[in-house]
């Protein structure tokens, strides 16, 4: 019999059939019922976004099931930021006690699901940044701006610092926010989507700055060029976004005319400009689905998302923007036998791959969390 510390083993899962596989899934589902929420993130396979419970981007998702009154167990199919987040939101002080301080617990199949632009923003390197601002800056009239893509740890800082957290779909509220209050802005991780959001606003590029982490000083720059900043970027990306090239939109044009290029606002500054239309994962969906039959798109996000949105309008041209397979690496991670994996040993009396964020950090977390809900 299982024990909390004998966990079934993961790799008879992987010889398993996807069919086999999504059975002993749905058997678990029966099982606890409205206790378990399965969550699906837009970028995953399509066998997980079959069995998922909901789908959305990764605040959607939280929200959603941080709000249902049943869950006690959520299964994140998406990275390790999302399920980060889903634990301090379905946790958060009001809905512990609405439950009788009973937790919420937030599973992510596999913890190598991470994040490569997350990544490139590591706590120890943002406090060091913050502190060489100050040798130059008065930090105090400067709003840290983090991405929901980013650590708790980061969105903790934030809280502490007087800042808030942003989504690609509210990212110009949340400077707007900050400029109510401070002269500059630093936004990280990503530096294309602070770019793209600023000079949207008005900003001009040269009062934008990229912070390298990695530079012997001052992230590279100036401090003249700090001292004339409006936003300061970091200098981070994401992997599939940075994929896209001007060369891929003019290829597109030529071989389709009237075709219409539609692009996530993590891409590269060149593509962003290039494009008809840009917006979060959401206002992709919604684009595309509101589009009149015979549209020609050629889209700039993930490839999963691409292909299940060419799957779901035959009546529509849809195109993948990249000549080359670009896909989210490490959310591909998450699969069937992962997912069947973690949830049998939770049906059994354990738990594998817990993700749980501490008091301080989670507290932190949801002030800048919060603020992001003030100006949404």
């Amino acid at each position: 019999m299982l024990t909390a510390t004998t966990p079934a083993p993961l790799a008879p899962y992987k010889s398993l059939s996807n069919e086999e596989l999504a059975t002993r899934i749905n058997v678990v589902r029966a099982e606890l019922g409205p206790k378990l929420l399965i969550l699906g993130h837009h970028y995953q396979q399509d066998e997980v976004i079959a069995l998922a419970d909901l789908t959305g981007d990764s605040y959607q998702l939280s929200k959603l099931a941080a709000d249902s009154e049943d869950c006690r167990y959520i299964a994140f199919c998406g990275v390790h930021f999302m399920a980060e987040t889903a634990d301090i939101l379905a946790n958060r002080p009001e809905k512990l006690a609405d439950r009788n301080g009973e937790r919420v617990t937030v599973f992510l199949p596999d913890m190598a699901a991470g994040c490569s632009m997350a990544d490139m923003a590591g706590i120890h390197q943002i406090e060091d940044a913050w502190d060489q601002l100050g040798e130059v800056l008065d930090t105090r009239d400067i709003t840290p701006v983090t991405y929901i893509n980013s650590a708790a740890s980061l969105k903790a800082f934030v809280g502490k610092h007087g800042g808030i957290v942003c989504t690609s779909s509210n990212a110009q509220a949340a400077i707007e926010w900050a400029f109510a209050r401070t002269n500059k802005v630093m936004f990280f991780p990503d530096q294309h989507l602070g770019r793209n959001t600023a000079a949207g606003m008005g900003i001009p590029l040269a009062q934008m700055p990229v912070w390298d982490p990695f530079a012997p000083e001052l992230g590279g720059n100036t401090a003249a060029a700090l001292q004339q900043s409006r936003v300061l970027l970091w200098k981070g990306h994401c992997s599939v976004h940075q994929m896209f090239k001007p060369e891929h939109v003019a290829m597109f044009r030529a071989k389709h005319p009237g075709i219409r290029v539609l692009v996530h606002p993590e891409c590269p500054r060149e593509v962003f400009e290039l494009a008809d239309e840009s917006g979060s994962t959401g206002k992709i969906i919604r684009t595309v689905e509101s589009a009149p039959p015979g549209t020609k798109w050629v889209i700039g996000t993930e490839l999963h998302l691409v292909n299940r949105l060419k799957q779901q309008h035959p009546e529509q041209e849809i195109y993948f923007l990249s000549p080359v397979v670009c896909m989210c690496a490490t959310m591909y991670r998450i699969d069937l036998a992962h997912l069947c994996w973690t949830l049998e040993n939770l049906s059994a009396g354990t738990s594998v791959n817990p993700i749980e964020v501490d008091e301080e950090t989670a507290r932190w977390s949801l002030v800048a969390l919060e603020r992001m809900l003030e100006v949404s």
